[in-house]
């Protein structure tokens, strides 16, 4: 196989991994970059590295709805609305999707969801994204548009958003920056590490966005029977400081046969989408099978 590339832009960053056909858990990081504001930025980014590493195959994760070859709506991004991936980049072949369930592919395949028939992935960075594995095969839904969960709302009274959901707008990572901020510290992850080592200030402030996570996660997990969930995104390397505090509103809202469902951080972290993005290039069969 001919090199292909995987690319994961997030609202926030823009990654891009060379993979090797057999080794697509293993692909190459080549950087790391501050996401394209524009079209032209990001036509630019992918086809340079298209042009230096001779690819004729990429994948491609993205914060949003695709179908095919297609962005449908990218809220975050919204200069990808409509946009062909295949139109913007010739002679190259194109798997694309969206960022959590290429996340799920990647743990399904690789990872921590290898070998389970039902599980639920959460992927939390600038905005909050899902995926469900059902009975084996990854739920894509129509336009791509399954397990939308950071759409979901525990707030009836809640006026809705054409943009951002409830969840987004209760428990994504600018929310966990934002009280962070609050308390004098830099980021939501300076105040997640106070939180592990003990700071009861910093727990109490990271009580209101994991209840909401919990809440939101008891419907698809009463739903569909998973006794597991996994975390990718950004905070997937702090999921040890957040799981007590997403679990405990989690069982509540539970059937007791449910409670004992885990909590725990991707194999990959914040490199799934990255990999599942690989695995959707060279043409994984769980991925061309929820096509």
């Amino acid at each position: 196989m001919s090199a292909a590339l995987s690319f994961d832009l997030g609202g926030t960053n823009f990654r891009a991994a060379l993979v090797e056909a057999g080794r697509e858990g293993e692909a190459e990081t080549l950087g790391r970059w501050p996401a394209p504001r524009d079209l032209i930025s990001f036509q630019r980014a992918v086809a340079a590295l298209i042009h230096e590493h001779g690819a004729s195959r990429i994948g491609l994760a993205i914060p949003g709805l695709a179908s095919g070859a297609a962005c449908s709506w990218v809220p975050n991004l919204p200069y990808l609305n409509g946009e062909d991936m295949s139109r913007l980049f010739p002679g190259v072949a194109v798997a694309l999707g969206n960022d959590a369930q290429l996340a799920l592919l990647a743990e399904a395949a690789l990872g921590g969801a290898q070998g389970v028939a039902d599980a639920i992935l959460v992927a939390i960075g600038t905005g909050v994204g899902s995926a469900v594995l059902a009975d084996g095969r990854i739920v894509r839904g129509a336009g791509g548009a399954a397990a939308s969960l950071g759409w979901a709302c525990a707030d009836p009274r809640d006026p809705g958003d054409d943009s951002h959901g409830w969840l987004e707008r209760h428990a994504a990572g600018p929310v966990f920056d934002a009280l962070a901020r609050r308390a004098g510290l830099a980021d939501g992850r300076a105040l997640i590490a106070c939180a592990r080592a003990g700071d009861r200030a910093a727990s109490e402030a990271l009580e209101p966005p994991c209840a909401a996570l919990g809440a939101a996660l008891a419907g698809p997990v009463a739903m569909l029977g998973s006794r597991a969930a996994i975390v990718s995104g950004g905070l997937a390397e702090s999921v040890d400081a957040l799981a007590p505090l997403i679990l405990k509103t989690l069982r509540r809202h539970l059937p007791p046969h449910l409670r004992a469902v885990s909590l725990a951080a991707a194999r990959f972290g914040p490199r799934a989408s990255l990999v599942g993005a690989a695995l959707a290039a060279i043409g994984h069969p769980l991925w061309t099978e929820a096509a």
